[in-house]
């Protein structure tokens, strides 16, 4: 009797520990898992740009740029703002399919672009950071 007690208990043993690894590994997949998840989450989230305060700051003061889609240096200077010129108040004046301009643009003047419109005066071409910082007050980080 006591050698089939001793082949039961080895026998549950075994079944425990391939029981414990099943569960082991189960839990290693789910948190593998979890920290991918975790990492796409933060990779493609909207992140706070270190400039969304300055670029908030020129809209409250009115500032405004005029540019065209196609322009390389519109793109330059959208390019300095990086996600926070979502924030800019931007009035595009190209039409989508042509090289024309949208109306508003042409009653307004614009000629060149980017064009800074500012409450006293008006600036075309691509601005420094420190420039606009400089004409509108606005402090940058």
């Amino acid at each position: 009797m006591s050698e089939l007690r001793r082949k039961r208990r080895e026998s549950k043993a075994a079944g425990e520990g391939a029981r414990t690894t099943r569960i082991g590994r189960t839990i290693l997949i789910v948190l593998i898992l979890v920290a991918g998840l975790l990492g796409i989450y933060l990779w493609k989230r909207p992140g706070v740009s270190r400039l969304d305060a300055f670029a908030k700051c020129l809209a409250a003061r009115q500032v405004k740029m005029y540019g065209l889609y196609w322009c390389t240096h519109c793109e330059e200077q959208k390019e300095m703002f990086g996600s926070a010129f979502q924030y800019v108040p931007y009035i595009e004046c190209g039409t989508k399919g042509s090289r024309a301009e949208q109306p508003n643009c042409v009653q307004a003047g614009v000629k060149n672009f980017p064009t800074w419109q500012f409450v006293t005066d008006r600036h075309e071409g691509v601005l420094r950071l420190e420039t606009l910082s400089e004409k509108t007050g606005c402090s940058l980080p």
